[in-house]
């Protein structure tokens, strides 16, 4: 697990980065520095863990990177339903890219569980 570019759970978690920072470019100016900033911060937080984690040595190091990740994704769940009950995000919008962080959620459990097994 060396570059992770190749673990599919990287790539949905950078794809859910990317549609976050345009649906974030339509809130209020004041909250550029509030929740726009959590709400990304969070996302890239889960691609970043996975990457840095991937540079670790030992599965057991791989693996707390991989539950940090786990933790901003449902940091990240939080932050949108925030987001969509200010009215910053339509409902629809919300349900979409929640289901994506959901799903980087069980993609991150599983992998969490992968590594568990091989240490």
């Amino acid at each position: 697990m060396r570059d992770f570019r190749k673990l599919d759970v990287w790539l949905k978690a950078h794809q859910l980065t990317v549609l976050l920072y345009r649906a974030t470019v339509g809130f209020p100016q004041s909250e550029l520095y509030g929740l726009v900033v959590q709400i990304r911060r969070a996302a890239v937080s889960i691609e970043a863990n996975l990457a840095e984690g991937c540079g670790r040595e030992t599965d057991v190091d791989k693996r707390r990177f991989v539950h940090i990740a786990s933790g901003s994704a449902s940091e990240l769940e939080c932050l949108l339903q925030v987001a969509r009950d200010l009215g910053y995000l339509e409902n629809s919008d919300y349900l979409a890219l929640n289901e994506q962080a959901v799903d980087v959620k069980k993609m991150l459990y599983g992998l969490a569980q992968i590594l568990g097994k091989e240490s």
